[in-house]
C-alpha cells in the first residue's frame, strides 16, 4: 500500500537495500557525496546503490561506500531506459532516495516499488508523485547544499562531520605529481574559466588580470581546467596571461583530465577560482578554500558551505535571475560582467589567501 510517511520513521528504519538517485550535474552529485558516511553509519548493515549518469560514473567508482552503481545514459535507447527500470524493480530496494525532484527520476523511484521513497520539497515535473515521504525544510529558500544535509539531519546526525571521500588508484596521485614536479613550492591555484550557462562567465581578461596578480603578488602558479567543451576557453585564459607575463607558471589541462584526475588537481591545490559550476563544487567539498564569482545564480543559494571559501557576486538588479539567457538587450546585456570589476574578485581571491593563511596558523 502507498502510505504517506513521515520524516521522523526514517529513523526507526532497518533496511537491507538502499538505493541513492542523483544522477547529475556535476556540482550536484559533489554536494551529494558527504551523505554516504552518514548512510552507513544509519544503516550500517545496508547496501547503498547509486543511479548516476554516464558522464559522471568515473567519479563515483571505487568509493569505498557505494556497494554498486547503476548507469543512467542519457542519450541511451528507449530500450537501454527500460532496462534501467527493470533493474531497479529487480533490485527489491528497501529505502530509496530521489535527491534530483525531476520527471526521469521519478519514474525510477516509482519504478523501484520501494516501500519507502523519500523526495525534496524542491521536486517538479510531478515527481513528487511516486515518493511517500518529504523531508521537510528543503525547498528553494534553503541553499542546495543544505538541503541534501537536511537528509542527515531527519536521521540524527546533523551534526556528523560533513565528508568527502573518493575511490582513488595510486596512478591518479602519480599523474597529478608528474603535472607540477617542476614548480617546486610554489603554491598551485586552480581556474575554472567556464560554465554550461553562458550567463555564468566572467569574463576570460577578468580572470587573466586576476590570475596576473595572483602570480607577481602572491608567488603563485596557475593550474586551468575544464570540460573538453572549455579547451577554447581555457586557451585564450592562457594567451592573455602569456601575453601579460611571458614566462608564466601556467598548466593548462583543459579537457585532459579525467574525472577522477580533476579531483585531484581540485583537490590538491592551494585554492581554487570558479564561476560557479561543477569544479567550485567538487573543489569546496574536497576541502580547497575556493573563491566562487556569481552572476546570474546566488552564492547564498547555490555556493558551497564553510568559512574558509570566499563567494563575489554581482550587485547588478537582476542577479540571482538563474536564466540562462541574459534578459537584458542592447548596452544593459550581459551587464553583469562589466559591473563586477576585476578589484572585487581580486580582493575575494587575497581575503580567501589571507584567510587560509590564518587557518593554516591556528591549526
Amino acid at each position: 500500500m502507498f502510505r504517506r510517511k513521515s520524516a521522523n520513521d526514517l529513523k526507526q528504519l532497518q533496511p537491507r537495500r538502499i538505493c541513492l538517485i542523483k544522477p547529475s550535474a556535476l556540482g550536484d552529485v559533489v554536494q551529494t557525496l558527504p551523505l554516504l558516511p552518514v548512510l552507513n553509519e544509519c544503516y550500517p548493515d545496508a547496501t547503498i546503490t547509486w543511479v548516476i549518469s554516464k558522464s559522471f560514473a568515473e567519479l563515483l567508482e571505487g568509493h569505498p561506500l557505494i556497494d554498486e552503481l547503476l548507469i543512467f545514459d542519457r542519450r541511451g535507447t528507449w530500450g537501454s531506459w527500460w532496462q534501467l527500470l527493470r533493474q531497479l524493480r529487480a533490485k527489491k530496494f528497501d529505502l530509496v532516495f530521489d535527491l534530483q525532484g525531476l520527471l526521469r527520476t521519478g519514474i525510477m523511484t516509482w519504478a523501484t516499488k520501494a516501500p519507502v521513497r523519500v523526495g525534496l520539497e524542491t521536486a517538479r515535473e510531478g515527481s513528487h508523485w511516486s515518493t511517500n515521504c518529504t523531508i521537510p525544510g528543503t525547498s528553494r529558500t534553503v541553499s542546495a547544499h543544505a538541503r541534501n544535509w537536511r537528509v542527515a539531519e531527519v536521521l540524527g546526525f546533523g551534526l556528523f562531520p560533513r565528508e568527502v571521500a573518493l575511490g582513488w588508484e595510486p596512478s591518479v596521485f602519480e599523474w597529478y605529481r608528474g603535472q607540477f614536479s617542476g614548480w617546486g613550492k610554489r603554491p598551485v591555484l586552480a581556474i575554472s574559466p567556464g560554465a554550461q550557462w553562458v550567463t555564468k562567465r566572467w569574463p576570460i581578461e577578468k580572470y587573466a588580470a586576476v590570475a596576473e596578480r595572483a602570480i607577481s603578488e602572491l608567488g603563485m602558479s596557475i593550474c586551468l581546467v575544464g570540460s573538453p567543451a572549455e579547451i577554447e576557453l581555457a586557451a585564450s585564459l592562457e594567451e592573455a596571461i602569456r601575453t601579460s607575463i611571458p614566462d608564466a607558471p601556467v598548466r593548462n589541462l583543459a579537457g585532459k583530465t579525467s574525472l577522477k584526475q580533476l579531483a585531484a588537481v581540485l583537490g590538491l591545490a592551494d585554492m581554487m577560482l570558479s564561476n560557479d559550476s561543477g569544479p567550485l563544487h567538487l573543489a569546496a567539498e574536497l576541502g580547497t578554500p575556493s573563491v566562487g564569482v556569481f552572476l546570474c545564480t546566488d552564492p547564498v543559494r547555490s555556493g558551497p558551505p564553510g568559512e574558509q571559501h570566499v563567494m563575489v557576486s554581482t550587485e547588478v538588479e537582476c542577479r540571482a535571475s538563474y536564466k540562462k539567457q541574459c534578459p537584458l538587450v542592447g548596452d544593459q546585456h550581459m551587464c553583469c560582467t562589466t559591473e563586477l570589476s576585476i578589484e572585487r574578485v581580486w580582493s575575494a581571491l587575497k581575503e580567501c589567501h589571507h584567510r587560509n593563511q590564518r587557518r593554516s596558523r591556528a591549526a
